[in-house]
């Protein structure tokens, strides 16, 4: 039993990560470091609640550590945690800069420790359907991709995610999901030009994101607002055989919200429309989505931790994400194209480890 600690008892903690570390069974999460302890142990009744993290790095019988803190708190908390020995997840983003994403990568080399990253949307229904029609080539060679994360919440909140502190504002909150999804289809892209800015009247961080990444044969853009109700799609990919459009977010964060629990019937299923041109499709012109997984990370971070399989989202992928987001944010402020600050021997192992990935995902099919 990997017996692990939950950081931080808020919305991502308390929504996402505790349910999900639940349904793992090879997980007990053993301790949650939080000043609500009522909410707590309302929730699971078994938990020691701790107040300081020195209680979470000191106790021996700790495996894991899962970061579901403010973003500012995620690279002093996870490189403590590291140094204690400990096996750690830290929620997007991985930091708050480029610079401490490379030192937590080192680190964990370092101490020989899994760091991974809760990139939970690579396990949405839709961006599995969506991997899966490339990976068949049912749509040809992509040739333009756009992905749309956004909310409508018009009233600023008084909450971090939308204050003005390190790491606050819609690009870092949104934009580390859609950065992750276009790395994993697309590779890094050549450069990154960017628009980012505050929209609502009362805003005092960004909240609204327009971020092209350049390759040489495919417009990849990403989109992220505070202030869209409706009315666009999710996906929509066009290639050199076909189209696919997708409407609506992927239900499982909604289900989690709703108390749904991963071993519903229920679970994971999306029903918004989806539309599937130039090749016949089953249904309404769509296609029928696989169910959302989000339990799948857990449980292959607990596999990693026990060492008998990968990481799914490693430290160098982390480095990239925030090495996009970065160039994005110089982009936006210079006006100019910005291409990711990353090495060639980064370079070369997120290529190296998108064919594995490739690779793999080809073995599955013919299985």
């Amino acid at each position: 039993m990997i017996r692990t600690a939950l950081l931080g008892f808020g919305y991502a903690g308390r929504t996402f990560h505790l349910p999900l570390l639940r349904a793992e069974a090879g997980i007990q999460v053993t301790t949650v470091l939080s000043s609500k302890p009522a909410e707590v142990h309302a929730a699971l009744p078994s938990a020691r609640v701790a107040t300081a993290l020195e209680e979470v790095q000191d106790d021996p019988d700790i495996d894991l550590v899962v970061i579901a803190t403010p973003n500012h708190l995620h690279a002093p908390m996870a490189a403590s945690a590291l140094r204690a020995g400990k096996h750690v997840v830290v929620d997007k983003p991985f930091t708050v800069t480029l610079t401490e994403a490379r030192a937590l990568a080192e680190l964990a080399q370092q101490r020989q420790r899994v760091l991974s990253v809760f990139q939970n949307r690579r396990w949405d229904a839709d961006f599995l359907a969506l991997q899966a029609l490339l990976q068949r080539g049912t749509l040809g060679d992509v040739v333009q991709f756009d992905s749309q994360f956004n909310r409508f919440r018009p009233l600023v909140q008084p909450r971090w995610r939308e204050g003005d502190g390190p790491g606050a504002g819609l690009w870092h909150d949104l934009g580390p999901h859609l950065i992750d999804q276009a790395l994993l289809l697309f590779g890094v892209p050549q450069s990154v030009s960017a628009s980012i800015r505050i929209t609502r009247p009362e805003g005092i961080s960004p909240d609204w994101a327009h971020v092209q990444l350049h390759y040489p044969d495919k417009a990849v853009l990403l989109h992220a607002s505070m202030l869209v109700s409706g009315g666009v799609p999710r996906f929509a990919v066009h290639g050199t055989a076909g189209s696919w459009v997708k409407y609506g977010l992927d239900e499982q964060e909604g289900q989690l919200k709703n108390g749904l629990l991963p071993a519903s019937p229920d679970w994971g299923i999306d029903l918004n429309a989806n539309q599937l041109f130039g090749h016949e499709a089953d249904g309404a012109g769509g296609i029928t989505l696989p169910r959302g997984n989000y339990p799948a990370y857990y449980a292959a971070v607990a596999a990693a931790v026990r060492g008998q399989s990968c990481n799914p989202v490693t430290p160098l992928e982390a480095v990239a994400v925030m090495a996009v987001l970065e160039a994005a944010l110089e982009s936006s402020a210079s006006g100019c194209r910005v291409a990711p600050a990353l090495s060639c021997d980064e370079q070369e192992g997120l290529a190296t480890l998108r064919r594995k990935r490739a690779e793999q995902a080809r073995d599955a099919e013919l299985l």
